[in-house]
């Protein structure tokens, strides 16, 4: 919720936010959004047009600090390698 109502405040939508803050996270990082429709395209792009504050980006940042988070960062329900019954290395054979 906080985050929507960051991107209300700045006229964008949270996807553009998120990507903006992306944006400004140097000139050494570029976001790359992919998408299938000329919709989301153009959101992506309108994304370029928000400016972030020092500010702005401290409390966008605020909302995701290690703390906030809970819980495993990977549910090992979905984790493939857990049950996977692959051969060791070992076993391969060179053709």
């Amino acid at each position: 919720m906080a985050l929507r109502e960051i991107a209300l405040r700045k006229g964008c939508t949270t996807g553009q936010l998120a990507l903006a803050w992306v944006q400004h996270q140097g000139d050494d990082v570029v976001a790359i959004p992919g998408t299938t429709k000329l919709k989301n395209f153009d959101e992506n792009v309108g994304s370029l047009r928000v400016t972030l504050s020092k500010e702005d980006i401290i409390e966008i940042e605020a909302l995701f600090h290690a703390d906030a988070i809970a819980g495993d960062r990977n549910d090992h329900i979905y984790m493939s390698y857990v049950n996977a019954d692959t051969p060791p290395l070992s076993s391969w054979q060179a053709p």
